[in-house]
């Protein structure tokens, strides 16, 4: 079953087309929501919560339609807002507690999560001190608690890590971290910083101009650009180049030794070994760069059009 589901999505806000055709399958334990601002990733997060009705296509949750089933869906989602949306005199205890009951449980068992759910984003110390008095950081804490008090199968995080110290974001990505391994329970993050969502996503989807510019597996991306290669050798270099060149290779040499070169799919790195040999050169270290997901965002935000209707890389 798909985590999320968007058959030909577009939605219009004031006469304008701000998602426009949005077609795509989610299925990711922890799925990254990326995109330049404007993109429109804050209209399709409150389209799959039911606060925006499709113009065309739908939207899916867990296979339901966010048109017809929104209170399905706000039982089986969590939502973390950027934005502060607290009743300021209220304890944190007593303030997880009615969100609880607003997401369907009973009084009593609302209450029982609402310690739990305190205690597992550590706030169990200060959960009956009123929330106006929290900080920054434990405000962020607090709005991750309430998204899960009530045992929710998706977590939506909209910029959970906004405005926290280093300490306190290495904090919140932990926290993000084991959500994800205890795999009980979906991610779908919206971040600007994309190291978040590095550490934290195995999927992701980049949005521009309201179009779906990549939907990929972020391990599987970096595995098809795997052929960049950086060396330190030894030797006639030039004639090692050339002779790379002749069989399709991309090749620079520097003077300190180093090589960078880009290999045909055909290739492999005992090719390199032989070409180095033909050439009288000795190569010393061999290192594949790894794809940084600001590669593959990059890639996305320069695609053109043609490129963009390939949604599932």
């Amino acid at each position: 079953m798909s985590v999320i589901r968007l058959d030909g999505l577009e939605v219009r806000l004031g006469g304008r087309i701000v998602l426009n055709g949005l077609t795509g399958e989610l299925r990711g334990k922890a799925i990254g929501l990326l995109g330049p601002n404007g993109a429109g990733k804050s209209t399709l997060i409150n389209t799959l919560l039911g606060f925006h009705v499709p113009s065309l296509g739908s939207a899916h949750v867990f296979d339901m339609e966010t048109r017809r089933q929104r209170a399905q869906i706000c039982q089986a989602v969590g939502y973390m807002p950027e934005n502060d949306s607290f009743i300021g005199s209220m304890t944190g205890v007593r303030f997880v507690r009615y969100m609880a009951e607003l997401a369907g449980l009973p009084a009593r068992e609302a209450l029982e999560r609402a310690h739990e759910a305190l205690f597992y984003v550590g706030l169990g110390e200060v959960r009956y001190r009123k929330i106006n008095t929290y900080s920054l950081g434990m405000k962020q804490l607090i709005k991750l608690a309430q998204a899960l008090a009530h045992g929710p199968r998706l977590l939506i995080l909209d910029e959970p890590t906004n405005g926290l110290d280093p300490m306190a974001r290495q904090r919140m990505i932990q926290t993000l971290q084991q959500i994800r391994k205890q795999g009980s329970i979906h991610l779908l993050i919206s971040s600007h910083l994309l190291p978040d969502i590095d550490q934290t996503c195995d999927e992701v989807l980049i949005l521009k101009d309201g179009r779906i510019a990549a939907l990929c597996n972020i391990e599987e991306e970096r595995r098809s650009h795997r052929n960049f290669i950086e060396l330190d050798a030894v030797g006639p270099m030039q004639e090692f180049c050339d002779t790379l060149r002749g069989r399709g290779c991309e090749c620079s040499s520097f003077a300190d030794g180093r090589i960078n070169l880009v290999m045909p799919g055909s290739m492999e790195a005992r090719d390199l070994y032989v070409a180095a040999d033909l050439a009288g050169m000795q190569i010393r270290r061999i290192h594949r760069r790894r794809d940084s997901l600001e590669d593959i965002f990059m890639r996305a935000m320069e695609a053109g059009p043609e490129r963009r209707e390939l949604v599932r890389l």
